[in-house]
């Protein structure tokens, strides 16, 4: 017992704990200068019961609130009365504090939640820097840095490889930061030898090959982006460096992939009877072949050598292939999956420019050969799949291309290595059996009160504490619960070595490039004009 109290002897006392304290909780009042901030680590001394054994242990806790008062110093006093009370040195002041407990760190490096309650009249220390890089770290094959405590800018933060077994959802609010983290994480993950697929919508992830300075690193190599020809792209290939098709060949869907893209129902028996017919008549005569020729096909229908049935199903399919037509997604030749499927390779899948139809199938045709590929164990190797717009793909009120993959890799995925981080601003707006089945998350600032309760809803591990805390935090800070971290965390980011495709533009230095072309547009009318006026005096 005396080895704990020995170490703790040396830190700074900031408090005392008084009122009711609880497994979970307690309230300690401090001296004016000696006050905490919000969100600040301090520590206390605790009997547990550690294998049997009555031990003294150190526990960590976080400072939920600080509450600063004055029993001399009321509201109801005037200005003048309070400021002699101030004066004459006659008015208390009092601060206490609301800890919440983080838990206590065993020799093996295991993170246990007290079973007894702190007692009152004990002391409250400083937490250490040494404790809480310890309580905040991992073994080094084993963690990803992602940045430094929010009170502790000396303290990195890290997370376990072994959280993503049980998926991530990255949620904010617009603004707040998390495309640049899910770059942070992504390149993390590809320096550890991940397979990391990023579909993109946005082209937030497209610069991952580049510094923040535009250079190449050392992993540039590794990295690859994969855009359809449909895509008129947010930036060009040009700007990003190299860019690969990602090609999708009609006549390589089976039937029931074509059935599902054009929306035909399986009950709809005589349309599906009449569309096999016309794709098999094509796959007679060619080997590769578009929609546009199934139309053409489903069009002469009248002259196959059929029953009634077959032939008003092919006239009644002809609507579902225009559609299909429309999406303007395929092309002669499709791109293997094998593209994206390498150990150390990051692809980032750029959907920019695409209708979210077409961006849906794509996303489909993707995820679902990358689980037929992991399930077979053809690949045997981690793959994390970053989908980012989270909410297009999976929205909880429709079924879209993608959802039901989507849904199925988040139930059955990690059984084949295949791990998702879902990323969205709205979480209200996906699916809550995806977001539940993601037992890390990472959250950054979130104000809108249906999201709050969505993200309430999806995860155990967060309070109602730390819901409160979301709308306080910056752009760049994060909570971080689950599987991942020991214990709940608060964090800032640490900077990108990559550069950043989805950031907001300058709108200051964009309006004053504006300012100065409309102003020197403006000179050249004057000049002009008074050319002009010269020009009639002299002629």
């Amino acid at each position: 017992m005396g080895g704990v109290i020995g170490v703790l002897n040396t830190l700074k006392e900031i408090g005392i704990i008084v009122g009711e304290a609880s497994p979970s909780e307690f309230y300690f009042t401090s001296k004016p200068e000696d006050m905490p901030s919000r969100w600040e680590y301090v520590v206390v001394s605790s009997l547990e019961d550690v294998s049997g054994v009555l031990k003294e242990v150190t526990v960590i806790t976080q400072v939920q609130g600080v509450v600063s008062a004055s029993q001399a110093l009321t509201k109801e006093l005037d200005f003048d009365i309070s400021k002699k009370l101030v004066e004459a040195g006659i008015a208390d002041k009092k601060v206490w504090c609301k800890a919440r407990i983080l838990g206590y760190l065993t020799e093996t490096g295991d993170v246990l939640q007290p079973r007894k309650a702190v007692t009152p009249g004990k002391p409250v220390y400083m937490a250490p820097q040494d404790l809480l890089e310890k309580f905040y770290s991992f073994s080094e094959d084993e963690a990803i840095h992602v940045g430094n405590l929010i009170t502790r800018s000396d303290v990195p933060v890290y997370l376990s490889l072994k959280g993503f077994r049980r998926h991530l959802a990255i949620i904010a609010q617009t603004g707040a930061g998390k495309s640049y983290l899910a770059g942070v994480l992504a390149d993390a993950l590809l320096a550890k030898g991940a397979t990391v697929i990023m579909l993109d919508p946005h082209a937030d992830y497209v610069f991952l090959s580049r510094t923040s300075d535009g250079k190449r690193h050392e992993l540039s190599d590794n990295v690859v982006v994969l855009r359809n020809p449909a895509s008129t792209g947010r930036y060009s290939a040009e700007e990003v460096g190299k860019v690969e098709p990602y090609e999708v060949c009609f006549s390589d869907l089976d039937f029931d992939e074509v059935c599902l893209i054009a929306r035909i129902s399986p009950t709809y028996v005589n349309i599906r009877s009449g569309l096999e017919y016309a794709i098999s008549n094509l796959k007679e005569n060619r080997k590769i072949f578009a929609p546009r020729d199934v139309l053409e096909e489903l069009q002469r229908a009248d002259m196959w050598e059929v029953d009634e049935k077959v032939k008003s199903g092919a006239r009644s399919a002809q609507k579902y292939i225009k559609r299909v037509i429309g999406m303007k997604v395929f092309t002669n030749v499709s791109t293997s999956i094998d593209r994206m499927l390498k150990p150390m390779q990051l692809s980032v899948v750029d959907l920019s420019g695409l209708e979210d139809e077409v961006s849906d199938y794509i996303a489909y045709k993707i995820l679902s050969e990358i689980y037929d590929k992991a399930a077979s164990g053809d690949f045997k190797y981690p793959i994390f799949i970053f989908v980012e717009e989270a909410h297009r793909f999976i929205p909880p009120d429709r079924k879209t291309y993608s959802s039901e993959v989507i849904r199925k890799i988040s139930a059955e995925g990690r059984k084949f290595g295949i791990f998702l981080i879902l990323i969205t601003q709205r979480p209200s707006k996906i699916h809550p059996d995806a977001l539940s089945q993601c037992n890390s998350q990472i959250i950054m600032r979130i104000t809108n009160p249906e999201d709050q309760r969505a993200v309430s809803v999806s995860s155990e591990r967060i309070s109602r504490d730390l819901l409160d805390d979301l709308p306080g935090l910056n752009v760049g800070e994060a909570v971080i619960v689950g599987e991942m971290t020991r214990a709940p965390v608060m964090v800032k980011v640490k900077k990108r070595r990559t550069r950043e495709g989805g950031a907001d533009i300058d709108i200051v230095g964009k309006l004053k490039e504006a300012l100065a072309v409309g102003s020197e547009s403006k000179g050249e009318k004057e000049i002009q004009k008074l050319r002009d006026e010269l020009k009639g005096i002299y002629s």
